[in-house]
C-alpha cells in the first residue's frame, strides 16, 4: 500500500504530496481506496484463518483478533512511512499488517517456528518489525503508550519529521500510564499519535460499566487536539488520520483519536470454552456486522466507475492464495533450537 507524506495542516484540511487538499468529505483516490480494502480484507482472511488454527492446534496458545476494527489500522497507517513507528496491543495482527509487515513471517512468528518475524520467540501478542517501524505489540495493557511516547521524543531529538502511533484499547483509557503519557508528550511537544480502540468493551466488561467520562476528554485538559469518530468508516478514519498525522509531524504536538469500533469474535479464541454464557447477544454482534467496514468499503468501490465486482473477487482470490502460502510457509518452519532464548533476552556482555 502506498504510504503518502503529509506536508501541511489547517484545522479542516491537509494536503498530501503537495496535491489537493484533504476537506471533511474527501474521499481517497480509487487506486488507494483499493489498495487499503484489499489490506484490509488481507487482515480480515488472515486472523479468519488463524481462528481456525487454533481449533485445529496450529499455535502454541490462544490468539486475540481484530476482526471488525481492520478500518483502523488500515486508515490510519497510510499515513505512514517505514521510518514511523507504531505499537500495538495483545490484538496486534492486524496493525502489524496494515503497517506493513510480511504475512508469512507472522504466520510462522504465531506457529512458534524460527523463520517468524521474532524467531518464533514472541508469538501472537508480540508480533514485531523494526525495519518496519513496528516496535511491537505487547501483553501488558497499555505498555504501548511509554513507548510510543519515547519513540517520539526520539523521533524530535533525530529532526526527519518522523512520528509514532500508539494503538491501545478502553480498558487502557483508564491506566495511569496514559495520563502520565499525555501529560509530557504535550509539555514536550512529542509526535505522537495516541488512537485508542474503543469497541465497547474492556475484556468481558462493557465499557460503560468501568470507565467514567468520555475517553477522548482524557486528552483535552493537556491541551492535546482530539477526534472523536466513526472506527467503522474507513474514509472518517483516513481523513482523521491525515489530520492527526499532519500535525503531529509538523511540530505541534500530539494529537488523540478516539474510535468507536466492534470486535465480533469476542476477546479471545477460546472465550466460548471458558465462559459459562455470553457477555454479548446474537443482536448486538448481527447490528455491528451491518456496519461492517469492508463492506462498506466494498459497496462503495462496486458502485465506482473504476471497479466493479470482477477486479473485488480478483482481489480476494489473491489474498486466498498469499494467506494459504503463508499457512504452508509457517507450517513448514523448525521450532528455535533449544537454549537460543536466553541470549535473545539479554544484551551480550550484561551478565
Amino acid at each position: 500500500m502506498r504510504r503518502f507524506r503529509l506536508t501541511t495542516v489547517t484545522a479542516d484540511a491537509c494536503k498530501v504530496n503537495g496535491m489537493k487538499e484533504i476537506r471533511p468529505n474527501s474521499m481517497p483516490e480509487a487506486a488507494d481506496l483499493l489498495a487499503m480494502y484489499r489490506r484490509m480484507l488481507l487482515i480480515r482472511k488472515a486472523e479468519e484463518q488463524l481462528l481456525k488454527d487454533v481449533r485445529l492446534g496450529r499455535t502454541p496458545g490462544q490468539v486475540h483478533t481484530s476482526d471488525g476494527q481492520e478500518a483502523i489500522a488500515v486508515g490510519l497507517c497510510a499515513h505512514l512511512e517505514d521510518a514511523d513507528q507504531i505499537t500495538s496491543t495483545h490484538r496486534g495482527h492486524g496493525h502489524f499488517l496494515a503497517k506493513g509487515g510480511d504475512v508469512r513471517t507472522m504466520f510462522a512468528e504465531i506457529y512458534g517456528k524460527k523463520e517468524g518475524v521474532c524467531g518464533g520467540m514472541g508469538g501472537s501478542m508480540h508480533v514485531a518489525d523494526f525495519s518496519k517501524g513496528i516496535v511491537g505489540a505487547n501483553g501488558i495493557v497499555g505498555a504501548g503508550l511509554a513507548i510510543a511516547a519515547g519513540a517520539a521524543f526520539a523521533n524530535q531529538l533525530d529532526r526527519k519529521g518522523n512520528v509514532s502511533l500508539c494503538f491501545f484499547g478502553d480498558g487502557a483509557a483508564n491506566q495511569g500510564t496514559l495520563m502520565e503519557c499525555l501529560n509530557i508528550a504535550s509539555l514536550w511537544r512529542l509526535p505522537v499519535i495516541f488512537v485508542c480502540e474503543n469497541n465497547g468493551y474492556s475484556e468481558f466488561s462493557p465499557t460503560e460499566t468501568v470507565t467514567a467520562g468520555g475517553i477522548a476528554d482524557r486528552a483535552k485538559p493537556f491541551g492535546i487536539p482530539t477526534w472523536t469518530i466513526d472506527g467503522n468508516d474507513l474514509t472518517e478514519v483516513w481523513r482523521t488520520g491525515a489530520k492527526a498525522t499532519a500535525h503531529a509531524r509538523e511540530g505541534e504536538g500530539p494529537a488523540f483519536i478516539e474510535a468507536r469500533t466492534y470486535r465480533y469474535s469476542g476477546h479471545f479464541s477460546a472465550e466460548a470454552n471458558v465462559l459459562a454464557t455470553s457477555y454479548r447477544s446474537d443482536r448486538e454482534i448481527e447490528a455491528w456486522r451491518d456496519r461492517d467496514p469492508i463492506s462498506r468499503v466494498r459497496s462503495y468501490l462496486e458502485m465506482s466507475d473504476e471497479y466493479g465486482s470482477t477486479a473485488l473477487a480478483q482481489v480476494e482470490t489473491e489474498i486466498d492464495s498469499e494467506i494459504a502460502d503463508s499457512v504452508a510457509f509457517g507450517l513448514a518452519g523448525t521450532p528455535p533450537e533449544p537454549g537460543t532464548a536466553e541470549p535473545l533476552m539479554f544484551a551480550e556482555g550484561s551478565g
